[in-house]
């Protein structure tokens, strides 16, 4: 049974964050960092065939993660600014949560801190007389 409570994931995102969960998609969009790419040329980097970095481009482009070109007889693959800019907004709202959480342990660390101080300072007083 699914909640009416959980938080609305669109479509979409889902499709850009499966396609992010794979190990061998992140490596081929590390490679694609460098710029435009073949297939052929992506597939020498990694110990799968041909066939199988064309589905994971496949699924790369449909997330709208990449996006490719005509050039000759081949497609050049590369990143898609536009795909990667979607799911940086949508994990822009956890890392302001992860922020503010930080914010607040450090200023209880700061208070924490503080009264050791206090502590420490009372007894060396005490010591003194």
């Amino acid at each position: 049974m699914v909640s009416n409570n959980l938080p609305f994931v669109d479509t979409y995102q889902q499709h850009q964050l499966d396609a992010l969960g794979d190990p061998t998609r992140r490596a081929i969009l590390a490679q694609l960092v460098d710029g435009p790419k073949a297939v052929v040329d992506l597939a020498r980097e990694f110990p799968v065939s041909r066939p199988a970095i064309s589905q994971h481009l496949r699924v790369l482009k449909q997330a709208n993660l990449v996006k490719d070109r005509p050039e000759g007889n081949r497609r050049l693959y590369q990143l898609n600014p536009e795909g990667f800019a979607t799911v940086r907004e949508y994990l822009e709202q956890f890392w302001g949560q992860a922020l503010h959480a930080f914010r607040r342990k450090v200023e209880e660390q700061q208070v924490l801190s503080a009264i050791e101080i206090a502590h420490q300072q009372r007894n060396k007083n005490q010591e003194e007389q």
